[in-house]
């Protein structure tokens, strides 16, 4: 038994990708606990519980309505990268691997709603 968003490929990588930004953020300075970290977690989190919460739904425009709110949220998280490198939080190479990542990720939701 399994729910539906489980099976889907852009959910399980967006649960990948939200591991792999919790991992990056906790090497973040202690000032930076309710601030940066708390922001790109929560955005990263986001992805995949928009994804899921879609999912549920059974209209095909409700459910592209939340797949948008995981864009969005992707594009939050390459901004908090972004942030992240300006202020030598992460190293050049980290930022890179996770913006082409995020850039995957957000043309995969993006196929996968306009597939819809």
């Amino acid at each position: 038994m399994s729910f539906k968003f489980e099976k889907l490929i852009i959910w399980q990588n967006s649960m990948t990708f939200g591991e792999t930004i919790f991992n990056v953020s906790a090497n973040f300075p202690a000032e930076e606990k309710f601030n940066l970290t708390s922001q790109i977690r929560r955005a990263a989190d986001s992805i995949a519980l928009n994804i899921a919460e879609g999912s549920i739904l059974q209209s095909n425009p409700e459910f592209k309505r939340f797949l948008s709110y995981s864009i969005r949220s992707i594009a939050e998280v390459v901004t908090c990268l972004y942030k992240a490198k300006n202020r030598k939080y992460i190293p050049e190479e980290t930022f890179s691997e996770i913006y082409s990542e995020s850039y995957r990720l957000i043309n995969h939701i993006i196929a996968f709603k306009n597939k819809l």
